[in-house]
Order: structure tokens, then sequence, then C-alpha cells
């Protein structure tokens, strides 16, 4: 009896302690994530007007939602689908280039902790205001870029929806390929979990680095190929040159409410997406 009493009480204590753990997380949650996102939807249905005496509420329904959606489309739509376009393009070309950096980085040479460092360092010292400068200035864009006018010829050959966000990618490239340093830093952490016996025993087979790479490293590195994925949709999301972003800071609070709720729930439509696609791909690699 006392020695399953005094068990109890461990486990007990163990919850405690662990429940003091997470406590600030859980009130951080809730006081600057929980309510400001409930207090925003309230908005979203409301009139909202600042006074002298305080803040006035005049409940509208869904006129907001009707307004962006179906009365005034182009509010979102002139913005978002070549926004989705330029989207879709750049997550594959940033998701591919950290995870070729992060294989490289990953090999034995002289002074690759400075490598490493020197792809990393522009996340710590860029800003988003930083970022939209470069972007404005034009300093994004590759030299080869006007030199073969690669330009004119994605405007020749390619449709006007898809030419705009291809040209806007290749404007942007360097600064793209530079804010890449997370995705590095994570796809280098994956590398770490594959065993070196597995690659000794697959050249002692005779493979080859190229069968090695498809046989043993990308499949690896499927969870943080999905990991990168997610964390690339919601920083590309948040872009300081995200045009929604730009019309969501109104001085119509309920409009604005009601469009970043519109708009994240775009969001979580697109990583929906990506999470059917990547089951799918992954279950049929499981299958074969």
């Amino acid at each position: 009896m006392i020695k399953g009493r005094f068990r109890l009480n461990a486990v007990t204590q163990r919850k405690l302690e662990g429940s003091l753990f997470i406590a600030p997380w859980i009130f951080g949650f809730i006081a600057f994530i929980a309510f400001p996102l409930a207090y925003s939807l309230y908005m979203s249905f409301q009139r909202v007007k600042i006074t002298a005496s305080g803040i006035e509420y005049t409940p509208v329904g869904f006129q907001y939602y009707r307004e962006i959606l179906l009365a005034d489309g182009g509010l979102l739509y002139n913005d978002l689908i070549p926004f989705l376009r330029q989207a879709v393009i750049m997550i594959p070309v940033i998701v591919v280039f950290s995870l070729l950096i992060a294989i490289l980085l990953n090999q034995k040479f002289w002074g690759r902790g400075w490598f490493r460092a020197i792809f990393f360092l522009p996340v710590i010292f860029s800003t988003g205001q930083i970022i939209q400068e470069f972007i404005t200035q034009g300093e994004g864009t590759l030299s080869f870029v006007e030199q073969f006018a690669i330009a004119e010829y994605a405007r020749e050959y390619l449709p006007d929806s898809w030419a705009t966000p291809v040209i806007n990618v290749i404007n942007s490239f360097v600064l793209v390929l530079w804010y890449s340093g997370v995705q590095i830093l994570i796809f280098l952490a994956g590398r770490q979990t594959i065993p070196l016996s597995v690659y000794e025993a697959a050249r002692i087979d005779g493979a080859d680095p190229w069968e090695t790479f498809w046989k043993i490293t990308l499949p690896g590195l499927t969870p943080f190929i999905l990991l990168n994925l997610i964390y690339t949709v919601v920083d590309l999301f948040t872009f300081p040159s995200n045009p929604i972003i730009a019309k969501v800071n109104t001085q119509n609070y309920g409009l604005s409410s009601a469009l970043a709720w519109i708009y994240l729930m775009i969001v979580l439509l697109f990583l929906g997406i990506i999470f059917y696609f990547f089951a799918r791909v992954n279950r049929a690699s499981h299958q074969r």
C-alpha cells in the first residue's frame, strides 16, 4: 500500500512538473494568439467604429465576406491568383536548392563550418524591410537574366497568366535563394539522422553516388522534405512583398479581419493540398 501510494504521488508530481513547464507556453498562446484570433473573427462580422467614447460594434453578418468573395472579387483575386502561381514556382525552387546545398555542405572539405555560417547569416541579419528594399531596387535578379533577355523569352513562349509569375521569381531569384538558410539547416540536421553504416554497406555493394542519393539519402530525408515544404509555404505566404497582406492593413477593421480569415483559410487549404499529395507519393513509394 505504501509503495503504491508513493508511486501514485510520483506520477502526480511528474504531471505537475510537466504542467508547470508548459504553463508559460499555454498562457502565451491564449494571450497572444488564441485571443487575437477569436477577436479578429468577431470583428469580421461587425462594423467597427472607433469614437472618442470607445469602440462601437454594429453586426453586419457575412457582409464583408460577400463583398470580398462575390461583390468585389477584385479585392482578393486580382492579386491572389498571380501570387499563387508565383508560389507554385517558388516553393519547389527553394526546397530543391536547399536540399542540394545541404548535401554539399554535409561533405567533408576545408572551411565547411564557414560556408554553413555564410548560408545561414542572411536569415539572422536580414529583416522584412531589408528584403523588400532589395527587391524594390532590383538587386535580387541574376546578371545573366538581362544579358540573355530571359524575361522576353518567358513573355514570348509562356501564357500571359504564367509569364508574370515566372518573371517575378527570376527577378528575385537571388533573394529567394538567400532566404533559404532555415531550410538548409533542417536538411543538414535530417542528413545527420541517416547512419553512416548504411552508406558504407551501399558502397560495399557497389552502389554509385547517384544510386545512393535516390535509394538512401532522399528516402531518409522524406520527413524533412515535408517539414521544409510546410515552413516554406508559411514563410512565403507571409513574405514582405505579399500583396494580400498589404491589403489587410486598412482602416476598415471588419473588412480587414474578414480578408485575413479568408487568406488564412487559403493558406490552410494550400497546406492541406501539400499533405494530400505528399501522403499519396509516400504511400506509392512504400508500395514499390
